[in-house]
């Protein structure tokens, strides 16, 4: 199949398919007589793969080490569960900052009349308070 059908297969666009291929996410595909790239069932089910671990926010490299365990028989399960669970205490962390961010926020929110006035608060506060 063809960059096209594999984007729509695995819901990648074709550029980042093709990112993926340049980065080593996914190994050369054959190609055709004309040049374009043809994806088999192994390449696709490796795109999934990838799309599904970018859906969590997996990075490129965790998604490196990854498909590495995947691709090694001998693999442990442990040592995916502790990628996972380093990888859960980085999105734990960043919910705790969007909870800030969204706090401060909607503090700067609430103290803005929202009238016909000059006077903002929330200018007023992203030219002087600190976050």
């Amino acid at each position: 199949m063809n960059i096209s059908q594999a984007a729509a297969i695995t819901g990648l666009s074709a550029k980042q398919i093709r990112d993926y291929e340049k980065v080593g996410l996914l190994p050369a595909t054959a190609r055709s007589g004309a040049g374009y790239r043809i994806y088999g069932h192994s390449q696709i089910e490796r795109l999934k793969f990838i799309a599904r671990a970018r859906q969590v926010d997996f990075s490129l490299v965790q998604i490196r080490a990854l498909l590495a365990l995947q691709d090694d028989p001998n693999r442990s399960s442990s040592m995916v569960k502790a990628l996972t669970s380093q990888h859960i205490d980085e999105l734990s962390q960043k919910i705790c900052q969007l909870q800030q961010m969204k706090d401060t926020l909607q503090q700067w929110h609430d103290a803005c009349h929202g009238d016909a006035r000059s006077d903002c608060a929330i200018l007023r506060s992203l030219a002087h308070d600190k976050i």
